[in-house]
C-alpha cells in the first residue's frame, strides 16, 4: 500500500488481508453496539480505505497536577482504523480490533 507521501508501506497481515479483499464482518469482540451494527450489510460491509493512526502519549513531570506523581506517563499507541461504508453510503471509521477481513465465497 502507498501511504499519503507516495512510498510503500508494509501492512500487518490482518490489515493486508482486510486491504485485498475490500470487505469485512465483524469480529468476536462485542464493544459495538447493535444499533451501531444495524446500519452496515449483514453479510459482508464493504471497506472504503484503511488508516494508521498515531496516539502520542503523555508525560507529566510537575507534581503540582498529579501529587505523588511526580514523574506520570501514558504511553502511545499506533492503531489502524478502517473506513467502512454503512448501507445509506454513510462512511465510519472503525478501530481494526472490531472487523476480520470476510471469507472468500
Amino acid at each position: 500500500m502507498k501511504n499519503v507521501t507516495n512510498q510503500i508501506q508494509n501492512l500487518p497481515e490482518e490489515i493486508d488481508a482486510i486491504n485485498q479483499r475490500g470487505l469485512v464482518v465483524w469480529a468476536d469482540v462485542n464493544d459495538l453496539s447493535p444499533e451501531f451494527k444495524q446500519q452496515f450489510n449483514d453479510q459482508h460491509i464493504p471497506v472504503l480505505g484503511v488508516r494508521q493512526v498515531k496516539i502520542w502519549g503523555l508525560q507529566v513531570d510537575d507534581e503540582r497536577e498529579l501529587l505523588g506523581h511526580e514523574r506520570t506517563s501514558i504511553a502511545g499507541e499506533e492503531l489502524w482504523e478502517i473506513i467502512l461504508e454503512a448501507k445509506d453510503g454513510s462512511r465510519y471509521n472503525v478501530n481494526s480490533k472490531f472487523v476480520v477481513a470476510a471469507p472468500e465465497k
